[in-house]
């Protein structure tokens, strides 16, 4: 890979528990993890382990004023000058950043997941293709409930009064008009295997063109 190619970057948004993920690692499996540099916007909240549980209770973290946009772009900038970076790494059961760094090279393809990423006009200047995944409400609403049960160890009651004052008015007003800006929308989450298919082809197809 020559330096004048500059990687191709690609994000992926949608609302929560709209199949993001799931496109995104069957991106990872077609297209190949060797040439991905995955960076999901999730790993960017801000840390908030200094504030009192109540405090932490009243945090909106489905604003875009609950992640740290500016270190994302600053490591999308250096990935697209082949310059690796540290991705940090979240936890959700504490709402604190950890000690812990993922260090991600720079590869031929930059891969951007978020619910909010085209809700940033700084961020989606660096995208060359953007991708909406489009859900219906109920079926992520559900997704969300039993991920946030099982794995960041909340209750059916705290998911569902978080869903009702910050989640879906922030979808409302951030999340589904940034869908305008979208490049290709995917109807179905995870389970629109043609479009994922045809989203592979296109990437592997980019990646040929610029090993060339």
């Amino acid at each position: 890979m020559t330096e004048e190619h500059r990687p191709v970057t690609i994000a992926v948004a949608g609302g929560t528990g709209s199949g993001k993920t799931t496109i995104s690692n069957a991106l990872l499996e077609r297209v190949g993890e060797q040439h991905i540099a995955y960076l999901p916007h999730d790993a960017y909240y801000k840390d908030f382990s200094h504030l009192t549980d109540e405090q932490r209770r009243q945090v909106n973290f489905d604003h875009p004023d609950a992640l740290d946009t500016n270190l994302l772009i600053e490591h999308i900038k250096l990935l697209q000058k082949w310059q690796p970076v540290e991705v940090p790494v979240y936890d959700f059961t504490q709402d604190r950043r950890t000690d812990r760094v993922i260090k991600v090279t720079a590869q031929p393809i930059i891969l951007v997941e978020g619910i909010l990423i085209f809700a940033e006009r700084r961020l989606r200047e660096l995208f060359d293709v953007k991708i909406f995944v489009d859900t219906d409400a109920d079926l992520r609403f559900i997704r969300r409930l039993k991920r946030d049960m099982a794995e960041r160890g909340r209750t059916a009651e705290s998911v569902i009064d978080q869903y009702l004052t910050t989640v879906r008015p922030m979808h409302l007003k951030f999340v589904e008009p940034s869908k305008r800006y979208a490049d290709v929308i995917i109807p179905e989450g995870g389970f629109n295997m043609v479009a994922i298919d045809m989203i592979a082809a296109r990437i592997r197809s980019m990646l040929a063109r610029n090993q060339d």
